[in-house]
């Protein structure tokens, strides 16, 4: 079948095709599988989820584990695309439906199947689906199989849920990276400290606890992140004024950040009152403003504001870069990330936690004449 890759990162020059096929033709094409002995009972007994596509990328036949695993309220499978049955949030974006959006363009379960039948081999890549209706992400790994029964093109669809997989790598790494980091930063000063440099004796103490502090917060901030994940977390709204809540935020990110790239506070921030969590607006903002740091180069500043439109409060961060074509497209996916490893929670965490908890909504814009803007609203 030739060499397998696995890649999450292939972009399609184009969206694929949007012909499809009657419900007639996909139930006469199922009737092929349906003719095999045992066919049914040997797709349904895998553990892994399989799907039968026609040449237009329709479900002709699908087994238990799916309806189990992925949609159990759906009734019927057939005549439909993977996206839909997902539930994916672009799926619905363009009349053509999945595989027809730009974003597709970025998704391995598009790519896959694109590649198996035009070189005629097994494709297996990643899959990352932000599906609507509150129903969540899903990582997949997906496995794309050409084969021709009675000269008609077919492609065997294999999708395993890898999910909690990479969710527990990417809060791993995030959450050693961090760690460790802050670790060394800790053992230095001490060793500042015993070596005696008493002239500069309260700046490395000060120093010393600062840094423990932002380690007790990273490891609680990371606590909250699978909290929410499970759809455990408890919010804890009070009041608070925009203008002093983002002035201490700036100077304890400022503090913590110290060797980073600056963000600068934006000199027109309105005073507003509004009840929200502190604490989850704290987790989103710093994910928003270390998102902008690792795009600075040198040289340049990161600024972060808020305005009032309506009845909302938006909070936004600026930094001059665009961002790649391949990054916008998968912006907000779990798992998915510009960094080296496999870190990649900051966008979706700012997601989970505005629109879960905090009845809020996110949005960015990138552009080479404005620059990088994400901006996170909610109610006032």
């Amino acid at each position: 079948m030739g060499q397998e890759t696995v890649s999450s990162e292939k972009i399609l020059k184009q969206s694929l095709s949007e012909e499809r096929v009657d419900s007639e033709e996909t139930r006469r094409q199922a009737g092929y599988f349906l003719e095999i002995p045992f066919f049914r009972n040997l797709i349904d007994s895998l553990s892994d989820m399989v799907l039968i596509l026609n040449e237009t990328r329709q479900i002709v036949m699908e087994n238990r584990a799916f309806h189990e695993l992925i949609r159990p309220d759906l009734e019927q499978a057939s005549g439909l695309r993977p996206g839909e049955c997902l539930n994916c949030v672009h799926a619905s974006e363009t009349p053509g439906g999945c595989g027809t959006t730009n974003f597709c363009r970025a998704c391995g379960a598009a790519a896959a199947i694109y590649n198996s039948g035009e070189y005629s081999k097994t494709d297996v890549r990643e899959c990352r689906i932000s599906r609507k209706d509150g129903m969540g992400s899903l990582d997949l790994k997906v496995r794309a199989t050409p084969f021709k029964m009675r000269g008609e093109s077919f492609t065997i669809f294999v999708l395993t849920d890898i999910s909690h997989e990479k969710r527990r790598r990417a809060l791993e790494d995030a959450f050693f990276t961090d760690i460790i980091g802050m670790a060394w930063n800790i053992v230095g000063f001490a060793e500042l400290l015993k070596d005696g440099y008493v002239e500069k004796r309260d700046i490395y103490e000060d120093q010393v606890l600062e840094t423990a502090r932002s380690m007790l917060q990273e490891i609680n901030s990371r606590k909250l992140l699978s909290i929410a994940e499970d759809n455990d977390l408890i919010v804890n709204p009070s009041m608070i004024d925009s203008a002093s809540f983002l002035k201490e935020f700036m100077d304890g990110y400022n503090k913590r950040k110290d060797n980073s790239p600056p963000v600068r506070l934006d000199d027109n921030i309105p005073d507003v009152q509004f009840t929200i969590d502190p604490e989850l607006l704290s987790m989103v903002l710093e994910q928003m403003a270390d998102n902008a740091v690792e795009s600075l180069e040198p040289g340049e500043e990161a600024v972060l504001g808020c305005v009032v439109e309506k009845d909302s409060i938006v909070f936004w961060i600026h930094n001059p870069g665009e961002m790649p074509e391949e990054v916008k497209l998968q912006m907000f996916q779990r798992s998915f990330s510009t960094r080296a490893g496999s870190r990649g929670l900051g966008t979706y965490s700012i997601r989970l936690l505005s629109e879960r908890y905090l009845n809020g909504g996110v949005s960015f814009t990138s552009t080479a004449e404005e620059g990088t803007v994400f901006k996170a609203r909610y109610p006032i």
